[in-house]
């Protein structure tokens, strides 16, 4: 008991602990922080790669529509409404 009650007394040993708590509980990189930074990184990573494929995806139908006339005249009667001038356009809502 003697033997271990010299180490705590070590002026280093007491700095080192010290400074062990410090930067494992106390310190503003703490592990806690750590672990959820490296929590939100990895749900930003998954958001990133969604987000690429789906730009990836976006540009093929982009290509397609401009490519193609019949396509993106189909594109906006569908989306945007348009129509001829002598057409007439009927919208029917589904409550």
């Amino acid at each position: 008991m003697r033997r271990y009650l010299k180490y705590t007394k070590n002026f280093y040993f007491i700095f080192t602990v010290l400074f062990v708590i410090w930067m494992v509980f106390i310190d503003t990189n703490d592990i806690i922080s750590q672990f959820t930074l490296r929590s939100k990184l990895s749900k930003l990573e998954d958001q990133k790669s969604f987000y690429l494929e789906r730009k990836a995806k976006i540009k093929a139908e982009r290509e397609e529509l401009l490519s193609n006339y019949e396509l993106l005249e189909k594109f906006a009667r569908e989306r945007y409404l348009m129509k001829k001038k002598t057409e007439d356009l009927y919208v029917i809502v589904e409550e």
